[in-house]
């Protein structure tokens, strides 16, 4: 979503501050811009700053979160693309791109567990060291993956090397962020 919308809180709900990754509670009755819906949470800008609602809390929004549909096989048999295809569904809640054509993972791994399911191992990064909302981004990425059929487990490690830099956007990034 790239227009914005304002709307009023009808309950109290869990935020996380952007940039610096702090959850706190926005109050019933609190007035937000909704700047961003993407990827099952939402950026909102409210009592001077930006937070990120995730989507448990997007009634108090007056939004009804949608059902997250990964790529996955129907079969719980795992594979990359289905990895790499909810990983799509992540993003940076400051920047309209998810994390896999901001170039922010860079890798990905699936490794069987006894009793024939999978773990799925990624590596990512963040456009900015300091960035206080690595935890929530990786978290959201752990919680789609799990979401996956057949994957028992998910490592989600954020690393700083390589650093981050533009030229690692994708072409569709570069596209979505009008760099080309």
């Amino acid at each position: 979503m790239n227009s914005v919308s304002t709307v009023v809180l009808s309950r109290d709900c869990d935020a996380v501050q952007i940039p610096a990754g702090n959850t706190v509670t926005l109050p019933a009755g609190t007035e937000v811009d909704i700047t961003q819906t993407l990827g099952g949470s939402y950026t909102v800008h409210a009592m001077g700053g930006l937070f990120r609602v995730g989507s448990k809390d997007s009634d108090a929004l007056g939004i009804t979160a949608p059902v997250p549909t990964p790529g996955a096989p129907s079969s719980g048999d795992i594979d990359e693309k289905s990895v790499w295809d909810t990983l799509r569904t992540c993003y940076d809640p400051e920047i309209p791109v998810n994390i896999v054509d901001l170039g922010l993972v860079y890798d990905l791994g699936i490794e069987p567990l006894p009793g024939g399911t999978k773990k799925v191992f990624v590596k990512m990064t963040l456009t900015a060291p300091g960035c206080g909302m690595g935890a929530t981004i990786a978290g959201d990425a752990q919680q789609k993956i799990l979401t996956l059929p057949g994957v028992d487990d998910a490592s989600v490690e954020i690393v700083w090397d390589p650093p981050w830099h533009q030229s690692m956007i994708t072409a569709e990034g570069r596209r979505l962020l009008g760099l080309e």
